[in-house]
């Protein structure tokens, strides 16, 4: 292995020794503790700590870096408490993450680091994110995101260098290639002979290192990182490497040939970079002795202090409010009593405006939304007052521009994400689900996030642009979920989603853009989130729904002049309004629980088992439900009123009462 010092002074040098040894000598007693199960588990990085420790110590310390498992050097480098370190790993309630994740799964804004978690380069696209907020600030700013070879197969990767390279963000794409996706080597993962070959397909700088030199690392992102603030946009890294030890402990390295772990012990980047430094005389033995002396000694006190902290203590109304960022949602009522009639298009794109101008820190991101003014035409004109910067086109990416979203919440930005259908959120999903929902519980960063989705059937548009997917994420805590049926609500609901700093996903029917209207404030004002509304009085039924189901309740119970209905659309179904549910429960004895959704596995299940569970006393009959046929969205027309249970309403609530 050649090094070249260059330039470097022997106190830089020194410097990328100590900041190399450190995490070595860590992992070496990781290895000694997990076999003493003192430890649950270990990724070792063992052979790969040139890579976390030289490009690391080239940047500055307010630069975000999103590491992976082998990158301890990282956390290292950036003076990570141990004993806080050593707790995250032992699962205490002093590590990062209170006992609620392992090993790197956190970040810690303190240390500007944003840790992984299990579902490869989903960090990537929340690099470009902090990469753009930076961006926006005009600060000359770089942000570091690993990859492992085997993780460039994910959808996450392409969308992330794609976004980078389009919107020329400051990132420096850092693929750790070692040769082995657990134990798939590598000509099984991809068919190029190296990965740097890929930067020239997104039209960005692509550089390959030896992963194992520490100087040149160092001196590789050095360099490109100063050229990057001054010149913004990304670039792709290679760094050639190996892991000497299994995935993790247990796998083991059967699978891998003798022969090149033989060759790989060689080069081995502390043993040669320290027989590098003695050669130069910037090291001598004692000074060795001394320098391992004192980490290790550092680390057994650290590790004495993690072993002494307490476990975590379950409390579940900690438990719980900590999925969410605290926050007190004030109703804000109109300025004044200027009114117009506004359709229920009108009204969401009167809100993203009011909250453009109100947030400029709110960043719109969509396909097509700039000059096009989206597909249904929301923003349009929305380019020429907010500027492109503020409205963005986007590839069509829809996992990455969530993840970017998250990221720009790392910056101190509001994000709004359009899809273009509801449909389209599938391929976003793992963001939505296991990124931007869980960020607040695991580390304590929130996702100011709002996911508009056009929803709904009725305009024969088939089975890809028409599902009502809510359900998906009801199930899921973090989220949180507003669906409003009229312009009023469309508007205040919207307003109060992009004040809510937690991530919220806004439903809009397609089919009430146009087909519904109302005299509502021209002002700017907010509906609370989590308050259902009594649509109508009645003492015979209640009818809980929402969106388009608020319209074919109504219906259906003007059909059956005899009956008073009292009709609760929820307007939020995340978290829903039990309290308005159980009270109309009480007066009525009898409810329906109606959606557009398909029947089996919607909200109208939940909702009708807590009934079930919390009112049973009040019920004069057992709680039914209605939604559509649990078939994909038919295409033609007749199919499609057959699918949703618009004429079924009116039978099932005569059944209802007929009980």
């Amino acid at each position: 292995m050649k090094f070249d010092r260059k330039h470097y002074t022997s106190d830089t040098l020194l410097d990328l020794y100590k900041a190399i040894l450190k995490p070595r000598l860590i992992e070496e007693k990781m290895l000694i503790l997990l076999r003493q199960n003192r430890i649950s588990k270990w990724f070792s990085g063992i052979g790969q700590e040139a890579i976390a420790v030289g490009s690391t110590m080239a940047l500055q310390e307010d630069e975000y870096i999103l590491p992976l498992h082998r990158n301890l050097g990282v956390f290292t480098v950036r003076n990570c408490p141990l004993d806080q370190l050593f707790a995250q790993f032992q699962g205490k309630a002093t590590g990062f993450t209170k006992g609620r994740d392992r090993s790197f799964h956190f970040g810690t804004n303190a240390h500007h680091i944003v840790g992984m978690i299990s579902h490869l380069n989903a960090q990537l696209p929340v690099a470009d994110g902090i990469a753009l907020g930076d961006l926006l600030a005009k600060r000359k700013k770089i942000t570091l995101a690993y990859s492992g070879d085997g993780g460039t197969s994910e959808g996450d990767f392409h969308e992330a260098l794609n976004i980078a390279a389009v919107w020329n963000l400051p990132v420096i794409f850092l693929i750790e290639n070692n040769g082995y996706g657990l134990s798939t080597p590598n000509q099984e993962q991809y068919k190029c002979e190296y990965l740097v070959s890929r930067g020239a397909g997104y039209g960005m700088k692509a550089i390959q290192v030896d992963g194992n030199n520490i100087l040149e690392v160092y001196d590789t992102v050095l360099r490109i990182s100063e050229e990057m603030r001054e010149n913004p946009h990304p670039v792709l890294i290679e760094a050639l490497t190996f892991r000497m030890r299994g995935h993790e402990e247990t796998s083991g390295v059967k699978y891998v040939p003798q022969e090149l772990l033989e060759k790989w012990a060689q080069l081995d980047p502390v043993t040669n970079y320290e027989q590098f430094l003695l050669e130069e005389s910037v090291l001598n033995k004692d000074l060795i002795k001394e320098i391992r002396s004192g980490i290790k000694e550092e680390i057994n006190q650290a590790l004495e202090k993690a072993f002494a902290a307490p476990e975590p203590v379950a409390d579940t109304k900690t438990e719980l409010q900590d999925m969410y960022k605290p926050f007190i949602q004030p109703e804000r009522k109109p300025d004044n009593t200027d009114v117009s009639e506004k359709r229920y298009i009108d009204a969401i794109s009167d809100a993203l405006r009011q909250s453009m101008l109100i947030y400029p820190q709110l960043i719109l991101m969509g396909q097509d939304i700039a000059e096009y003014g989206g597909v249904f035409k929301i923003t349009e004109g929305f380019v020429q007052q907010f500027g492109k910067e503020r409205v963005r086109n986007t590839p069509l990416c829809e996992s990455a521009i969530i993840g970017a979203g998250l990221g720009l919440s790392v910056k101190g930005y509001k994000a709004m994400v359009e899809m273009q259908f509801a449909d389209f959120v599938s391929c976003g999903f793992n963001q939505v689900i296991n990124n931007i929902a869980k960020s607040h519980y695991r580390w304590g960063q929130n996702a100011d996030v709002v996911i508009r989705m056009p929803t709904g059937a009725g305009t024969a548009a088939g089975p890809f642009h028409s599902q009502s997917n809510e359900a998906w994420f009801f199930h899921t805590p973090g989220l949180k979920i507003v669906y409003p049926a009229t312009p009023y609500d469309a508007k205040g609901l919207l307003n109060a989603a992009i004040e809510d700093p937690n991530p919220v996903l806004y439903f809009e029917h397609k089919s009430l853009y146009r087909s519904v209207s109302a005299i509502i404030p021209d002002t700017y004002y907010t509906v609370p989130i989590g308050k259902a509304m009594i649509v109508s009085e009645g003492e015979d039924v209640t009818i809980v729904t929402y969106g388009m189901g608020v319209y074919w309740a109504q219906q259906a119970v003007r059909a059956i002049p005899e009956i008073k209905a009292e009709i609760i659309d929820l307007r939020t179904l995340l978290p829903w309004d039990k309290e308005t549910v159980e009270a109309s429960v009480k007066k009525t004895g009898k409810v329906l629980v109606a959606h557009e959704d398909c029947i089996t596995g919607g909200i109208g299940a939940e909702i009708a088992a807590w009934i079930s569970e919390y009112c049973f006393t009040y019920l004069d009959a057992p709680v039914m439900r209605e939604g559509s046929l649990d078939t994909a969205v038919p295409f033609s027309p007749s199919l499609e009123q057959n699918f949703l249970p618009k004429y079924r309403m009116e039978e099932k609530i005569k059944k209802l009462l007929a009980f």
